[in-house]
Protein backbone atom coordinates (compact mmCIF):
# COMPACT_ATOMS: atom_id res chain seq x y z
CA UNK A 1 0.00 0.00 0.00
CA UNK A 2 1.47 3.28 -0.92
CA UNK A 3 2.13 6.07 2.09
CA UNK A 4 -0.21 8.74 2.45
CA UNK A 5 0.60 12.24 0.91
CA UNK A 6 1.52 14.89 3.10
CA UNK A 7 0.90 18.48 2.50
CA UNK A 8 2.03 21.15 5.22
CA UNK A 9 -0.67 23.66 6.40
CA UNK A 10 -0.07 26.07 3.91
CA UNK A 11 0.66 23.78 1.15
CA UNK A 12 -2.86 22.01 1.99
CA UNK A 13 -5.07 25.23 2.64
CA UNK A 14 -4.09 26.38 -1.23
CA UNK A 15 -4.39 22.61 -2.57
CA UNK A 16 -7.74 21.61 -0.95
CA UNK A 17 -9.28 20.62 -4.21
CA UNK A 18 -6.51 18.68 -5.42
CA UNK A 19 -6.70 16.66 -1.65
CA UNK A 20 -10.26 16.26 -2.05
CA UNK A 21 -10.08 14.31 -5.47
CA UNK A 22 -7.09 12.53 -4.40
CA UNK A 23 -9.73 11.24 -1.24
CA UNK A 24 -12.34 10.97 -3.11
CA UNK A 25 -10.49 8.25 -5.19
CA UNK A 26 -9.22 6.39 -1.96
CA UNK A 27 -6.01 7.86 -0.91
CA UNK A 28 -5.65 9.23 2.81
CA UNK A 29 -3.57 12.66 3.42
CA UNK A 30 -1.72 13.88 6.36
CA UNK A 31 -1.71 17.50 7.32
CA UNK A 32 0.87 18.14 8.61
CA UNK A 33 2.22 21.72 11.10
CA UNK A 34 5.98 22.62 11.64
CA UNK A 35 6.32 19.09 9.98
CA UNK A 36 4.43 17.23 12.60
CA UNK A 37 1.51 15.41 11.57
CA UNK A 38 -1.77 16.70 13.21
CA UNK A 39 -4.43 15.42 11.25
CA UNK A 40 -5.57 12.32 8.34
CA UNK A 41 -7.91 13.28 5.85
CA UNK A 42 -9.64 9.87 4.77
CA UNK A 43 -12.71 8.68 2.25
CA UNK A 44 -15.75 8.52 4.67
CA UNK A 45 -17.20 5.51 2.50
CA UNK A 46 -14.39 2.25 1.70
CA UNK A 47 -12.53 2.21 -1.27
CA UNK A 48 -14.11 -1.24 -2.14
CA UNK A 49 -18.19 -1.11 -2.75
CA UNK A 50 -19.38 -5.08 -1.99
CA UNK A 51 -22.80 -6.46 -3.18
CA UNK A 52 -25.56 -7.62 -0.97
CA UNK A 53 -25.74 -11.06 -0.15
CA UNK A 54 -27.38 -13.37 -2.31
CA UNK A 55 -27.10 -11.10 -5.46
CA UNK A 56 -25.94 -13.52 -7.30
CA UNK A 57 -28.40 -15.90 -6.36
CA UNK A 58 -30.26 -18.45 -8.60
CA UNK A 59 -27.07 -17.41 -10.96
CA UNK A 60 -24.91 -20.01 -10.43
CA UNK A 61 -25.19 -24.15 -10.71
CA UNK A 62 -23.13 -26.12 -8.91
CA UNK A 63 -23.75 -29.65 -10.54
CA UNK A 64 -24.20 -32.77 -7.89
CA UNK A 65 -20.70 -34.71 -8.54
CA UNK A 66 -18.96 -31.21 -8.03
CA UNK A 67 -17.06 -33.03 -5.31
CA UNK A 68 -16.13 -36.29 -6.88
CA UNK A 69 -12.74 -36.63 -8.49
CA UNK A 70 -12.50 -37.55 -11.71
CA UNK A 71 -10.66 -41.11 -12.14
CA UNK A 72 -8.25 -39.88 -14.49
CA UNK A 73 -7.01 -36.78 -12.44
CA UNK A 74 -7.26 -39.06 -9.64
CA UNK A 75 -4.86 -41.29 -11.36
CA UNK A 76 -2.46 -38.69 -12.07
CA UNK A 77 -2.27 -37.53 -8.53
CA UNK A 78 -1.20 -40.68 -7.25
CA UNK A 79 -4.58 -41.08 -5.24
CA UNK A 80 -5.96 -44.80 -5.92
Amino acid sequence: MEAARQYNVHEAKTQFSRILEQVATGAEVVISKAGEPVAKVVPLRPSVRRTGRGSISGQVHIPEDFDELPEDVADALGMR
